[in-house]
């Protein structure tokens, strides 16, 4: 039986590397693709080698485009590699281009798909994961969720309950296996701060960073909070297409940076006072790492991180990033609990799940 797993962007690595890695310490018969949507080293090629993840048995190299053209591209190499290899199971994560094009191809072959980080809902269709989310959903045969909140999105929607399993955060996982080789970097030395006394941004969604009004409030608003702290700010690609086509300024203490390796990035998040953001799973691990987390968006698809752990939406336009950051320097920032089953354990959990199908295929 060939179990085929793909990744395709920066989030995939950090959800995928410890399913793979467990599936290769079984002896599963696996056979791993990349679709290349993201292609900058910084951006994939290095989180390979810092995840210990084996190299993809095949690279699809589609790169950057439209959302339609990427898909497109993803789908008809894919289309290719199950015609050709005929694999058994497919399994995807998350919610990029590369998870609904991998899942559309397998499905309309009757392959089965399992998604990794099943049910998680924004209720915000404006934003292209969300839709990819849903898609990817309702052609799956096993969905992996991460947290409670997933397993009731899906049974509203019609999900059968026997296709649910509830298996934890793979991301956790990976943050928990490599968090001591991340701190052993000491990866805020090169930026002349000080564990603690930092704090860390980064900012790619589209609506907060593709109109020069909005990019340009939330510049102001971060000025603003390097009078507090120094900010260490990783450009995202996109984001730093953006800064350079403008006439946007930053202040002396805002440390503009290239992308950060995992473990790099790892290591800095760990130790800062508290974490900008507007990215999904960085919500998630500084919940596991008890970091306050200010997330720039009006909605989550990731609940447990505001209800149980250290995360609260703001507003960038509002007074909500200037309440919290009183919050958080006077103390007063609750400390947030770990969500059930974010116990390093999810990969292992899923592979259990897949034996179990690979068990009932052989017996067919």
């Amino acid at each position: 039986m060939i179990i085929c797993n793909v990744v395709g962007a920066r989030p995939n690595f950090m959800k995928m590397a410890p399913v793979i890695n467990e599936q290769l310490s079984q002896g599963f018969n696996q056979v791993f693709v990349h679709t290349g949507q993201h292609y900058d080293e910084k951006m994939s090629q290095i989180f390979f080698d810092e995840l210990k993840m084996p190299r993809p048995d095949l690279y699809f190299g589609v790169g950057s485009d439209t959302h339609a053209r990427q898909t497109a591209r993803i789908m008809t190499e894919f289309e290719k590699f199950c015609v050709e290899r005929k694999p058994d199971l497919v399994v995807v994560a998350g919610d990029v281009n590369s998870t609904l094009a991998a899942a559309l191809v397998a499905s309309k072959l009757h392959i089965p798909v399992a998604h990794v980080e099943a049910g998680l809902r924004s209720f915000d269709k404006t934003m292209p994961e969300e839709l990819n989310r849903i898609v990817t959903d309702h052609v799956s045969e096993f969905h992996f969720t991460t947290e409670h909140s997933a397993n009731e999105n899906l049974v509203q929607e019609g999900i059968s309950p026997d296709k649910i399993h509830f298996v934890g955060n793979c991301m956790i996982d990976t943050l928990f296996s490599h968090l001591e080789r991340a701190l052993d970097r000491r990866p805020w030395v090169p930026f002349s701060v000080s564990p603690g006394e930092y704090a860390l941004l980064t900012l790619h969604r589209p609506s907060n960073v593709d109109r020069h009004e909005t990019l340009a409030k939330l510049a102001s608003m971060i000025n603003k909070v390097s009078e507090s702290l120094p900010v260490i700010f990783p450009v995202h690609p996109r984001t730093a297409k953006q800064i350079a086509s403008s006439d946007i300024s930053f202040a002396r203490r805002v440390i503009l940076c290239e992308p950060l390796a995992y473990l790099s990035f790892l290591g800095l998040m760990s130790k800062s006072r508290v974490v900008i953001t507007d990215s999904g799973g960085i919500q998630e691990e500084t919940t596991a790492l008890g970091v306050p987390c200010l997330t720039l968006r009006a909605n989550t698809e990731r609940p447990s991180t505001v209800l149980l752990g250290t995360n609260r939406l703001v507003d960038p336009n509002g007074s909500d990033v200037h309440t919290a950051m009183q919050e958080i320097l006077s103390d007063k920032w609750r400390k947030g609990e770990m969500p059930p089953l974010w116990d390093g354990f999810a990969s292992r959990r899923i592979c259990e799940i897949i034996s179990s199908f690979i068990k009932t295929f052989q017996t067919v």
